[in-house]
């Protein structure tokens, strides 16, 4: 089923709005959307060495933080994808507190990516699961590692 163009620029509009409350806010608000863990991950531009601030849902791994590169399903992964695979030494915003990490790439043939990829969706309400349904690339998993 085709998702409505309208209701998705309505989504993409609240997240958009949810970073901006998480960033101006230094993260006292923001740290939940739905009920789930968020975090602001920031990182160099792959292309333009310019700063860049990503608000995205996250599940735990040990120490270690967990992300998908989903895009909602989009055929392209997004753009912090790529700024991470440039650039892996980033920085994350969890609540409050700034957190320097090391992204780890992960695709469907590494060992851990079954595991994680499950966790995390989980976490999310089964939205990678629908998300990955929607496109013919693997959704990558990004570990971010505290340094």
């Amino acid at each position: 089923m085709e998702e409505n163009p309208i209701v998705k620029r309505a989504g993409v509009q609240v997240l958009r709005f949810h970073q901006w409350v998480y960033e101006r806010t230094n993260g006292r608000i923001g740290h939940r959307i739905l009920g789930v863990p968020c975090l602001l991950l920031d990182t160099v531009g792959a292309k333009t060495g310019q700063p860049r601030v990503s608000s995205l849902t996250y599940a735990r791994d040990g120490a270690d933080y967990v992300v998908v590169a989903s895009k909602g399903g989009a055929p392209q992964s997004p753009g912090w994808y790529f700024n991470l695979k440039a650039h892996p030494e980033a920085s994350i915003r969890v609540g409050t507190t700034r957190i320097p990490v090391t992204a780890r790439l992960l695709g469907p043939g590494d060992p851990d990516y079954a595991r994680l990829f499950a966790a995390a969706d989980a976490n999310n309400g089964d939205r990678y699961s629908a998300y990955q349904r929607h496109t013919t690339r693997a959704i990558p998993i990004v570990v971010l590692t505290p340094r």
